[in-house]
């Protein structure tokens, strides 16, 4: 199906282009967000003629997004979450849950806006795109940790897991160093009995 774009499409084209994309794609999601226009004879000469409209409506959405959210470009949220001793999450962090910290009283940032192909399910700090408009996209950080403690030592660059893992093994040598011990001072005391 042909549509004239009525606005950027990311993978898709600029304002004006017009394409082929499938069916279900321009019914579902282009038509009804007011994305596109089916390219007919009758939507292409209206476009034509609302054109510089349309380019400034356009032009003044992304700069009232590039003003609004220009508090979150680099902004740095702590999710707590509980995991496992190997790092994953009883659960994960999704776009919806992106949303709701990244959201403040003067900009509401909705799941749409949140870029992410799957969701958070291992502790640790991750990078979130957030796309205010299709011209203006920002990065957010992610530290998602199981205590505010545990967060700020991965802020400063502390990998948790290994941390705990490398204390864990320490305290398995330790202990079995003194079995060892135990067990040779047993065998001393069991040959001067006999």
């Amino acid at each position: 199906m042909q549509v004239v774009l009525l606005e950027r499409v990311e993978k898709l084209g600029q304002i004006g282009d017009v394409v082929n994309v499938k069916p279900g794609y321009a019914r579902n999601y282009l038509l009804p967000q007011d994305k596109a226009l089916r390219a007919t004879t009758a939507n292409l000469e209206r476009f034509e003629r609302e054109r510089e409209a349309i380019e400034k409506r356009n032009a003044e959405r992304a700069e009232q997004a590039r003003d609004q959210g220009q508090h979150l470009d680099g902004a740095s949220f702590t999710m707590i979450r509980q995991a496992s001793e190997t790092g994953y999450l009883y659960g994960s962090v999704s776009a919806r849950d992106v949303a709701d910290i990244a959201s403040s009283e003067d900009f509401a940032v909705r799941r749409s806006m949140v870029d992410m192909q799957t969701a958070l399910k291992t502790l640790g700090v991750h990078e979130v795109r957030l796309v205010l408009h299709p011209e203006v996209s920002v990065t957010v950080t992610i530290n998602v940790a199981r205590t505010p403690e545990e967060a700020e030592r991965q802020l400063q660059g502390e990998d948790v897991i290994a941390a705990a893992a490398e204390e864990d093994r320490a305290i398995a040598d330790a202990q079995a160093a003194e079995l060892e011990e135990n067990a040779h001072q047993d065998d001393g005391f069991d040959s001067d009995d006999e």
